[in-house]
């Protein structure tokens, strides 16, 4: 089955609140969709979301490299060699993962829908259905405290609160939010590179010198800052989630060799796709390494894919692909069942995400 043709579009859909980190603010989601096309006219479908402040790619570097380095380099190949296939998609740029990874998913949703099965069961089958966090966005801790309540009555059990811009303040706001949401929900922090190592081991000890039960602290420290990572890791407690440290399996190996951090957070965008995401799995199954599978800003299409690798491989056991649930409208049909915290899977071939509504394909 012959590549004949990749196309791009645009997809805009609005937020039900603006989303906000210690990295950035955004209210609506605007990302690129790609379609690739075999000469059957079978076609699959990706998402890139342009998310500079993480991954450096931007809507206009994300057109450039796919229109004029990954489609000059793939197309006319066969997807039944869908190894080729994809190492000459990861050879043709040294970065520019975001690109890569909607293509990557277009490819890979392709040659489900070849094999007439769900990709999920073809990559390794591990699960039928999972659940979910939701996150909660850095806002005054009052804000926060009824986002949080408001999420518990959407039946969500785990939420990923977004802290890093006010330093020991954000013990406060945690131990606001634990007091009310109380015990039974799970709450995970993500610090979004916002402190640095000595902060990072202050306020992660103080959390837990006050009982607040945090699940883990995701990304305490600047990506690059592979020391620090590592200090923090060994200084506290509550288990540590390398997110932004990690793009590729060779991030991964030193991680886990080095143990600089406890957890894994897997996502598409920075890995380039769900082929490399497989490699880093692979290498976490050996260590015992557990993964979490996570988004960017993403619509119900890519987090799809990510869903698919979350269903098949038992090492990722936790999930952060409420992407769906942050935007107000859901224009796709097929795919993964999202319903609040519980995803899921269908046996609709490939990804199984049915036309992208995008009127204006290039």
């Amino acid at each position: 089955m012959r590549i004949v043709d990749i196309q791009t579009g645009t997809i805009s859909l609005p937020l039900t609140h603006p989303f906000k980190t210690a990295l950035r603010t955004v209210e609506r989601l605007e990302d690129i969709v790609v379609k690739v096309i075999a000469e059957d006219g079978s076609v699959g479908y990706g998402e890139a979301p342009p998310t500079a402040v993480i991954t450096g790619d931007t809507v206009g570097s994300i057109l450039c490299a796919v229109h004029d380095f990954i489609k000059p380099a793939i197309l006319g190949m066969d997807l039944d060699d869908l190894e080729a296939v994809m190492e000459k998609l990861d050879a043709c740029l040294v970065h520019n993962s975001t690109p890569k990874a909607a293509v990557d998913m277009a490819l890979y949703d392709l040659w489900g829908k070849a094999q007439g099965k769900p990709l999920y069961r073809l990559l390794g089958g591990a699960r039928e259905r999972f659940e979910t966090d939701l996150t909660i966005s850095v806002n005054p801790t009052e804000e926060m405290v009824r986002d949080a309540l408001e999420a518990v009555e959407r039946g969500f059990g785990i939420l990923k609160i977004k802290v890093g811009k006010e330093g020991m303040a954000d013990v406060a706001r945690m131990a606001a939010i634990r007091a009310a949401v109380g015990p039974g929900v799970k709450l995970r922090v993500d610090a979004n590179q916002g402190w640095s190592a000595q902060e990072s081991v202050s306020i992660i000890r103080a959390m837990e010198d006050n009982g607040l039960d945090i699940e883990l602290v995701e990304q305490p420290v600047k990506a690059a800052d592979f020391d620090g990572l590592k200090a923090v890791t060994q200084a506290v407690d509550t288990p540590i989630l390398a997110d932004e440290a990690v793009f590729s399996p060779q991030d991964a190996a030193r991680l886990i060799d080095e143990h600089a951090a406890d957890l894994i957070n897997i996502k598409l965008m920075k890995t380039g796709g769900i082929y490399q995401a497989l490699k880093i799995c692979d290498l976490a199954e050996k260590a015992g390494v557990e993964c979490m599978i996570g988004c960017m800003l993403e619509s119900k299409l890519s987090v799809s894919a990510a869903a698919h690798l979350c269903a098949a491989r038992g090492i990722i056991t936790r999930a952060d692909l409420d992407g769906p649930s942050l935007c107000s409208v859901d224009p796709y049909s097929g795919g993964p069942v999202f319903d609040g915290p519980s995803i899921a899977m269908t046996d609709l071939p490939g990804i199984g995400v049915g036309d992208v509504p995008c009127g204006n394909w290039q």
